[in-house]
């Protein structure tokens, strides 16, 4: 595998970064990761915006431009094998002495590139869906920022593997419990189907815009499917015909399953039949321009 750090090409076994890396030191950075899909970034500009909103909430100068980014991208996809393969940027603000505010004068950024085969699901899994298990959304109110401290979503994402399931979608609970809402899962977005429309969270503070819930807001829009962006609650959740999970490396899944319980009939339903087919049609379409 050919990395990029700090502005080299070069094996993985040859990278090497300071202990003193206030990533490995406070998980002071931020993070992306870019789909491609025949060996094109998908996206990419909006994964770079995605990007930049990250940088900007911790408050670190973007070491690249989008030009540099995209030659960047480009050189490391040439550099690794695989047609479809999965991006992960990595920038933290560099080592210094360790001192929890941020080093003055700043000091060099870390920049860090890796490529990974890109799976698809198998057609067992889009024919079955997947089970996942609920949890109280403990994490910070920053959620909107791809930061590299990601202790709270790995212990949420471990519940589910204990259970045997394949995500824990995440629940705030307000003042009483009937004021509950969605935000996402662990590691993905959730959406909510009820009555043939499709029941989104707002892109807020408490969860990361997700690429991949764009494409779906924009396919819906497109196909006159009814949609609405609001605060979902958890009786909702609870009651869904249909619940969908979306990432940039999973695309779009049925979730058939929920704390033991079926979804609707516990079957991928017409929704995600719809959606997923769009979702290939419209990848294949974006991937040919």
């Amino acid at each position: 595998m050919t990395i990029y750090l700090n502005g080299e090409f070069l094996p993985i076994a040859e990278a090497k970064v300071s202990v003193l890396d206030r990533g490995f030191i406070f998980g002071d950075g931020v993070y992306e990761v870019i789909p491609v899909y025949s060996r094109r970034a998908f996206r990419l500009p909006e994964h770079l915006k995605r990007l930049q909103h990250s940088l900007d909430g911790i408050k670190l100068a973007n070491p690249h431009d989008e030009t540099e980014w995209t030659r960047i991208v480009e050189k490391l996809i040439a550099r690794n094998e695989g047609e479809d393969q999965y991006l992960y940027l990595h920038i933290t603000r560099g080592a210094a002495k360790r001192d929890h505010a941020f080093p003055n004068p700043p000091v060099p950024p870390t920049v860090f590139a890796m490529s990974s085969p890109l799976p698809t699901p198998p057609a067992a899994l889009l024919e079955s869906g997947i089970s996942c298990i609920t949890a109280q959304d403990n994490r910070w109110l920053r959620c909107d920022i791809k930061a590299i401290a990601l202790l709270p979503n790995v212990l949420l994402r471990q519940m589910a593997v204990d259970a045997g399931c394949a995500e824990t979608i995440l629940i705030r609970h307000g003042s009483e419990d009937g004021d509950a809402f969605l935000t996402e899962g662990a590691a993905s977005n959730i959406f909510v189907v009820k009555n043939g429309t499709l029941l989104a969270p707002p892109k807020d503070n408490l969860m990361l815009p997700g690429i991949t819930y764009d494409v779906m807001l924009e396919i819906a829009a497109a196909n006159g499917i009814p949609c609405e962006v609001r605060r979902v609650m958890k009786a909702e959740l609870f009651s869904a015909d249909e619940l969908l999970l979306t990432s940039s490396t999973k695309e779009v899944l049925a979730i058939t399953h929920l704390d033991g319980k079926p979804v609707g009939n516990g079957k991928p339903g017409p929704m995600f039949a719809r959606l997923h087919s769009l979702y290939q049609e419209y990848k294949h379409n974006v991937m040919r321009k």
